[in-house]
């Protein structure tokens, strides 16, 4: 079952991106390899927002995108640039989007550890600019450099189309566009303060499927040398005849039966085809994931096992106690959920075939006390999230590569904690964005020392590759014998093998498959 990705939290409201305006004494300007970008300053911070790094994709639909042309002047980067076009859009959108943002404490030759981040939104939804991804916090707390980026989506970015007359590398040049911001960041950090040997790629959700999938293309690995994963559980590569399935269902829903077509209809009329229904799933837009291409991804990033080539570079794995409170939000707030209606709301949450019946009588056997509603957010995302960090881990831990594994319990305050620690609630805390993140996390003082907690945790991380800190207990490796566990919470704690139980409930022997 594909796991549909959450961004509600992130999308409740429109994004305003401001206006440019005129430059001032004393803005910073830096110097890239295509040409000079004016930013700005705020709270010590200097930020630089919508810096192109790719050329417009309208000239290069569903091709690899190309560096920008060089320019003269000085090219304005005081606001963020259009977000990828998209399905439910909360901000403007242009086929010229690939741009990113800059946050650095200042422009000169410290050689700053480079944390480069992910949005979330499956492959389909999202843009680097949400306030919760600012980087400012992380700057003045870290001396590190933040890099945030927007790249192609849904069917421009991942629709397969090499068997239909199309490009062959077409079903990953969403992933390409990341590449080429990454190859910016190895050209140009420098001259924003930071070291192009010292990246880690972060991401939530679709950031972090995206950040792993990276793992496993060559073109990708020499980029990057630390990566984290903030519930980044869906692993999961197309094969290649699944991955053609879609783009014909693509091409029927805008109305074309050949690429050249297809390559040159307006971008609106594509975006209406990308909200078809899924023609494997039968239900929601059409799922557009990375394709298992055999050429910019060889492999796919787990199955059957992860990749030897990427073994040296370190990984965090981490995920929220109570992901699914994010899907379940309007049951879990009705407060009706019974002993008697618990199996229907349990169906189609679990990745394994085990009846919903069957996993109720273990849950009670395993939580005596636990209400309906409690075992309902604990088995759907045990059955249904949490497998995919769990695969993740204990691949890695096979191979000897070194990994880190967390798991976020401390509830959001929201509506009484009903929904516990869900899913998106770890972004504003690994930002030290709490007092941005209105009713996620509040801004007490038990969510800014949490947020102190992991932001230098990720900040340790980007410059050692190990997310050990003074004010946390010492955190281990993932290993089979131990499965110690970083537990992010009000008191935080190392749990060896946490909901044992559940684990081998849903037992991790990988359930996710290549496909066709």
């Amino acid at each position: 079952m594909r796991r549909r990705e959450f961004v509600g939290a992130l999308a409740a409201a429109p994004l305003v991106l401001a206006p440019r305006r005129a430059a001032a004494a004393g803005d910073p300007v830096a110097a890239t390899a295509h040409g000079r970008v004016r930013g700005l300053t705020e709270d010590g911070a200097l930020v630089f927002r919508g810096v192109r790094y790719g050329a417009d994709t309208a000239t290069t639909r569903f091709r690899r995108a190309v560096p920008p042309a060089t320019w003269s002047g000085v090219a304005d980067a005081t606001s963020y640039g259009p977000a990828a076009p998209q399905t439910r859009a909360k901000e403007p959108t242009s086929e010229d989007c690939l741009f990113l943002n800059v946050w650095t404490p200042a422009l000169d030759g410290a050689r700053r550890p480079v944390m480069v981040y992910l949005h979330g939104g499956a492959h389909a939804h999202g843009s680097g600019s949400d306030p919760l991804y600012d980087g400012g916090n992380l700057v003045r707390r870290g001396d590190v450099v933040v890099v945030t980026l927007n790249h192609r989506l849904a069917g421009m970015g991942y629709c397969y189309l090499a068997q239909l007359g199309g490009p062959a590398e077409s079903g990953n040049v969403g992933n390409l566009d990341i590449v080429l911001a990454l190859q910016w960041v190895r050209d140009n950090i420098a001259a924003f303060g930071g070291d192009p040997r010292c990246v880690m790629l972060f991401g939530q959700s679709g950031g972090g499927g995206k950040a792993i999938t990276l793992m496993a293309m060559p073109e990708a690995r020499p980029l990057i040398h630390r990566v984290a994963t903030m519930s980044g559980q869906h692993v999961t590569a197309a094969g290649p005849n699944n991955a053609t399935r879609r783009a014909r269902a693509f091409m029927a829903a805008a109305g074309v039966s050949d690429y050249a077509a297809l390559a040159s209809l307006p971008i609106e009329r594509l975006v209406e085809a990308m909200a078809n229904t899924d023609p494997l799933e039968g239900k929601g837009e059409i799922s557009f994931v990375s394709t298992l291409d055999h050429g910019a991804l060889p492999r796919h990033p787990f199955v059957p096992d992860a990749p030897q080539e990427a073994a040296h570079i370190p990984l965090i794995v981490g995920n929220t106690h109570d992901e699914t409170g994010a899907w379940l939000r309007a049951q879990l707030l009705a407060g009706d959920t019974t002993w008697d209606n618990l199996p229907d709301r349990l169906m189609g949450q679990m990745v394994k075939d085990l009846a919903p019946d069957h996993v109720i009588r273990q849950y009670r056997a395993f939580y005596p006390d636990r209400s309906p509603a409690q075992i309902l957010l604990a088995a759907s995302t045990a059955g249904r999230s949490w497998p995919g960090h769990l695969l993740q881990a204990e691949a890695r831990a096979r191979i000897g590569a070194p990994t880190w594994m967390y798991q976020l319990d401390w509830p959001s305050p929201e509506d009484g904690g009903v929904l516990g620690a869900y899913h998106t609630l770890d972004i504003p805390l690994v930002f030290d964005n709490t007092a941005r993140a209105g009713q996620q996390t509040g801004n007490g003082p038990a969510a800014r020392a949490l947020a102190a907690h992991m932001a230098d945790s990720f900040i340790a991380f980007a410059r050692t590759g190990d997310p050990n800190t003074a004010a946390l207990p010492a955190w281990p490796a993932y290993d089979l014998d131990r499965r110690g566990t970083m537990i992010f919470d009000t008191t935080c704690r190392i749990e060896n093998d946490p909901r044992r139980e559940e684990r081998l409930l849903f037992a991790v022997a990988p359930y996710i498959k290549p496909g066709g």
